[in-house]
């Protein structure tokens, strides 16, 4: 525990806006979960993916392990699942195994997450200024988000329906690069800077040198031109590895050409290509691949953070708007799909870089 433990600031309204924020988390949860059932719930045993029973019980799992039965010698009291540590524990349950499990039934499972997130926030109510506990109230908040994203990707690659509705308004294509200064940089986080996890710390200072970026995702429409020129079967366009690993593939996962159209899976259904939408499914050599194509090269890790959070006078921003969490109209943060590139203008970061 103790590799990971950082005691947060408290903020007057944190115990309060945790508990509202752990019922939207569980909330999204049961909306990215609630239509599936039968063979729905488990799926083919793939590397990359997760039964859904099982991760819908691993998450009552992982907020009961931290926030209710984590004692302060570090030992653990005893879950009110009998078994749970057996079945839900990702350390020590094997991937392959999680399908054969005696697993609890949906509604058992269900009822286990209830019980466990009343327990929860009923101890936040007790306890608003246990920094201990709020630490790892913030931890199991953002564990479940993580798992909504994995209940997103989940469905998109065993092609069950879109579970949410679709909003995509906005503006379409934006063009254009942004100017960064370089110099003298904060990168990571530094410390009293409130929640953040191990691999963002600690902050340090380095130099970059000044250098332009896109201020938009390359789009579906520039990814495509690279697709039609042959950049698939263009070898000076490719890494070794890059070129190892390509065999057959020959367009992003999910695209397909029918009559002269192209278009790609989204969810369970195949529709026409959206140019205006960011490029989905290409891994980091596809990506280098069409960079090399377009006279371009990948951001740095310091870059792209310098990008989205650099501000003149402060130094950094936490968010690429400012230091205030999102209203809804600065980013795409609550449907299942992207919007287009030129869309949520008032999210623009102080360098004209906008998500």
């Amino acid at each position: 525990m103790s590799a990971i433990f950082m005691l947060c600031l408290i903020s007057p309204m944190l115990a309060e806006s945790l508990s509202q924020q752990l019922r939207d988390a569980r909330r999204r949860t049961r909306l990215l979960t609630r239509d599936l059932e039968g063979p729905q719930l488990f799926g083919p045993k793939l590397p990359i993916v997760n039964p859904v029973l099982w991760e819908l019980g691993h998450v009552a799992w992982f907020q009961e392990r931290w926030c209710l039965r984590l004692r302060a010698d570090e030992s653990l009291s005893e879950s009110v699942l009998d078994g749970a540590d057996a079945l839900y524990d990702s350390a020590t349950v094997a991937h392959d195994t999680r399908w054969d499990l005696p697993l609890p039934e949906l509604s058992a499972t269900l009822e286990y997450q209830d019980r466990v997130l009343e327990r929860v926030l009923a101890r936040l109510e007790r306890e608003p200024d246990n920094e201990w506990f709020l630490y790892f109230v913030q931890l199991v908040l953002f564990h479940e988000d993580m798992h909504a994203e994995a209940f997103h990707y989940t469905r998109q690659t065993l092609g069950y329906a879109d579970p949410l509705e679709r909003d995509n308004a906005g503006e379409g294509a934006m063009d254009g690069d942004a100017e960064l200064p370089g110099g003298e940089f904060l990168l990571g986080a530094p410390r009293n800077s409130g929640f953040h996890f191990d691999n963002e710390k600690w902050a340090h200072r380095i130099e970059l040198k000044p250098f332009r970026m896109a201020r938009a995702p390359v789009t579906n429409a520039q990814f495509l031109e690279f697709v039609r020129d042959g950049g698939y079967r263009r070898r000076d366009l490719w890494s070794s590895e890059g070129w190892d690993w390509m065999g057959e593939v020959c367009a992003p996962r999910y695209w397909v050409e029918r009559d002269g159209e192209w278009r790609e899976r989204r969810f369970d259904e195949e529709v026409r290509l959206d140019g205006d939408l960011p490029v989905m499914h290409v891994n980091w050599h596809e990506a280098n691949a069409y960079c090399r194509y377009a006279g371009r090269r990948l951001p740095s890790e310091a870059e792209w953070e310098m990008a989205a959070s650099f501000s003149h006078g402060s130094g950094k921003r936490r968010y690429p708007w400012g230091d205030t969490a999102d209203d809804g109209v600065r980013a795409n943060l609550n449907g299942s799909g992207r919007s287009p590139v030129g869309a949520f203008a008032a999210g623009d970061s102080v360098a004209g870089c906008r998500q």
